[in-house]
């Protein structure tokens, strides 16, 4: 092998060398990437849907309570205990919107949200329960037929929002697949890369058993 031969081989050598390590660093640099949008991504899942699929169950179970207690108001002896008692499950449902609201909502899930909010602070307040019941006249049975409306489309309200929780983690189980997906491409990638760089090692091993005569 003349002088010429061997000093482009060092040069192609070198440029392979090169690639390599920049594919390797690449590959450190995306893996570092994909990470993070796994731990987002798992993070997300947690307080983003879990959490608030917690909430809604809670706030659904306090609904149905308010709709117990409008429903069968006749069977209730003392009237204010009773408008104490729909009033504090107002109030626990609000705070929990309120914790709700600080999660990352979907333009879609913060109208529904928003329409839920509504409902409660402005058709579901229940002043006076003479409005649904009187010794002297009964039920309005006008009144709570009023209620339950706005409890039933209060309930859509949360039925819509639990479904986004489905179809949000859906959607962040197939993210976190596309990054393990990802990672192992470039696990492959660097496999390669350092099953190449062996070979080079190798080369050189050999050839500088026979370096050319410079003389």
């Amino acid at each position: 092998m003349n002088k010429k031969k061997y000093q482009n081989r060092k040069v192609k050598v070198a440029i392979i060398l090169t690639f390599l390590i920049v594919v390797i660093f690449g590959k450190n640099f995306f893996e570092r990437k994909n990470f993070n949008e796994l731990g987002d991504s798992f993070i997300s899942f947690y307080e983003d849907r879990l959490v608030v699929e917690s909430y809604i169950f809670s706030i659904s179970e306090k609904l149905f309570r308010i709709k117990l207690l409008i429903n069968h108001c006749e069977f209730e002896s003392d009237y204010s205990n009773t408008v104490e008692e729909i009033s504090n499950y107002e109030e626990r449902i609000l705070r929990l919107v309120k914790e709700f609201e600080k999660t990352k909502l979907t333009e879609v899930e913060e109208s529904f949200l928003t329409d839920f909010k509504r409902i409660i602070m402005d058709n579901l307040r229940i002043a006076d329960y003479k409005l649904i019941y009187s010794d002297s006249e009964g039920i309005n049975e006008k009144k709570v037929k009023e209620y339950n409306t706005y409890i039933e489309r209060a309930l859509r309200d949360l039925e819509k929002l639990s479904q986004i929780q489905i179809d949000e983690g859906k959607k962040l189980a197939m993210n976190s697949d596309k990054v393990v997906n990802r990672s192992k491409i470039w696990s492959q990638f660097e496999l390669a890369a350092l099953i190449i760089l062996l070979g080079i090692i190798y080369f050189l091993i050999y050839s500088s058993r026979s370096k050319p005569n410079t003389l």
